[in-house]
């Protein structure tokens, strides 16, 4: 996405250690079924995505582990905090899915969590193939290298 659809969302939670430990290879937006406090705790910004995954079953996707606080002033109907989810998506990315993530190392990972710009709550997902240990250390260099890049010429100006 660019910068200018970024602005646009409001961002409730990002997975950035996804990008440390993946290799993304493919974006999709999925919406998400949610139940009444769940919206609410959302609002709030209330929810974490580490340790999250979906997964391809019987023909629908599926988020689990995602971690969405109970809402503070819910009462006895609040949501199970770390229920699985299921995802919207169309029947053909679906189809696309299911065959990727059968490939050797492929999995779907959620990258964030948003409101598009109709107030509804949309997920991320990542087409991702995990990274080895020398792959995150190359990262972690070439970041630093251009942190240096970005800092001299700052100093020259």
């Amino acid at each position: 996405m660019t910068k200018e659809t970024v602005d646009q969302h409001k961002v409730i939670a990002t997975n950035r250690k996804a990008y440390h430990d993946y290799f993304i290879e493919e974006k999709f937006e999925a919406g998400i079924v949610l139940q009444g406090t769940e919206v609410k705790s959302l609002r709030d910004g209330r929810a974490n995505l580490q340790d999250s995954y979906a997964s391809v079953r019987d023909g629908e996707v599926f988020l689990h582990h995602c971690h969405i606080s109970p809402y503070s002033h819910g009462n006895i109907m609040n949501h199970n905090p770390i229920r699985v989810r299921k995802l919207l998506l169309h029947k053909k990315e679906i189809n696309k899915l299911l065959g990727k993530t059968q490939q050797k190392g492929l999995t779907l990972i959620p990258l964030r969590i948003y409101f598009s710009k109709r107030g509804q709550a949309k997920v991320e997902l990542g087409l991702a193939k995990g990274k080895k240990q020398y792959d995150r250390r190359e990262s972690i260099k070439t970041r630093e290298a251009s942190r240096d890049v970005e800092r001299a010429l700052k100093e020259r100006k």
